[in-house]
């Protein structure tokens, strides 16, 4: 019974958040650190390599950075008709924004009561979870941007006139107003949650797996831990990617003249 309260305390432990506030307006601060500071450090070293860019010999960050950028232009070459120049950017930055989320969660679990005990700071009352993407609050406000952006995007594309009138008049035509409007809210309801849902599944479900295995004797942690690493390796990789390109198939849909 004590083993079961032990091991229950420990995942309870550290699938709890560090949080300011309650309610509503309660902040997951773990989540707004790691989020914010990996987005730094995703701008400062692109732009690092960037500033070192040469037409000569480059360097293997220049190469890499050179295959990810014609690699997320290839995708929107390919997937978006519209005429807006910043898709391939915001696709670039959601992948490897939430690429580099994912990658957290292929640290130890106990990394962050590690560093604590460090600082002299009592691992049992520091509550952290390292892994953005884990955290729906990320993934839905993620998927509410995109959501955002086409409403913009089709906005921009259609004029005001047209927005107004594909919105109100589709899939039934105007006479199925109220309709319509009742089968549109649903529609973007649904994009939002499928979005934000799908990647805070796979994420929070990888956590809790490696913190199962965690629990394990030493010599099962590895045995088991190895195999799940690799795979896990695939897992955010599919899952930044697949945001990425549901970011650009949204916003294309959104410029469709119908």
């Amino acid at each position: 019974m004590t083993g079961e309260n032990t091991a229950t305390a420990y995942i309870k432990h550290h699938l709890t958040h560090w949080s300011y506030g309650s309610g509503f307006w309660q902040i997951h601060v773990d989540t707004m650190l790691i989020s914010i500071l990996l987005g730094i450090l995703f701008s400062a070293g692109f732009y690092w390599i960037a500033k070192r860019a040469t037409s000569n010999v480059p360097s293997k960050w220049q190469n890499a950075l050179e295959i990810l950028v014609e690699f997320i232009g290839a995708q929107v070459q390919t997937t978006y008709f519209g005429k807006q120049k910043s898709i391939a950017p915001i696709a670039f930055t959601a992948f490897v924004w939430i690429f580099l989320m994912n990658f957290m969660d292929l640290l130890p679990v106990d990394w962050p009561s590690f560093l604590a005990s460090l600082f002299f700071i009592d691992p049992q009352h520091l509550n952290a979870r390292t892994v953005a993407t884990a955290d729906p609050n990320v993934t839905l406000g993620l998927s509410l941007s995109v959501f955002l952006l086409s409403i913009c995007y089709s906005f921009t594309a259609k004029g005001y006139k047209d927005f107004i009138y594909g919105f109100f008049s589709q899939p039934f035509g105007i006479w199925l107003l109220p309709l319509n409007v009742f089968f549109k809210s649903i529609e973007s309801f649904a994009k939002i949650l499928s979005l934000g849902l799908r990647l805070f599944g796979n994420l929070y479900a990888g956590e809790l797996i490696f913190i199962l295995i965690a629990l394990l004797p030493w010599w099962a942690q590895w045995t088991l831990g190895g195999p799940w690493v690799i795979f896990h390796i695939l897992i955010i990789t599919i899952q930044a990617f697949i945001f990425a390109m549901l970011t650009i198939v949204y916003l294309s849909m959104a410029e469709k003249m119908h």
